[in-house]
């Protein structure tokens, strides 16, 4: 093994390093994909209960519905937040109780799986 990456490394340097990039960078992704295909196949996180220390991204993807449904939902407080916080941040930063910005989202789900299920 070592002599043949010494005489691939010999024969064109370049093209080892970008190889040895790329190969690395395949791992990783893969890796990456691979560990959250397995994370949101596990029954205990599809569906959870919403709770404050949750974002609106992992709301959607737990319960499996579009982004746009709970950020919509939270545009009805003009609470969208421009970068990724938990209900818990939004509420204390927009001055809504997280109670009411929770049952708005739970409200969002449901219309859009009433929706959803009727085509």
């Amino acid at each position: 093994m070592i002599r043949f990456l010494r005489r691939i490394w010999q024969a064109a340097p370049v093209a080892t390093v970008i190889l040895a990039l790329a190969l690395t960078a395949s791992v990783f992704f893969g890796a990456r994909v691979i560990s959250r295909a397995i994370y949101w196949n596990d029954p205990a996180h599809q569906e959870q209960a919403i709770e404050p220390w949750m974002t609106p991204g992992y709301v959607a993807q737990s319960w499996r519905v579009p982004r746009e449904t709970v950020g919509d939902a939270l545009d009805a407080f003009g609470a969208r937040p421009a970068r990724p916080m938990n209900f818990d941040r939004i509420a204390a930063e927009s001055g809504i109780p997280v109670a009411d910005l929770i049952a708005a989202t739970e409200a969002a789900i449901a219309a859009f799986r009433a929706t959803e299920g009727a085509e």
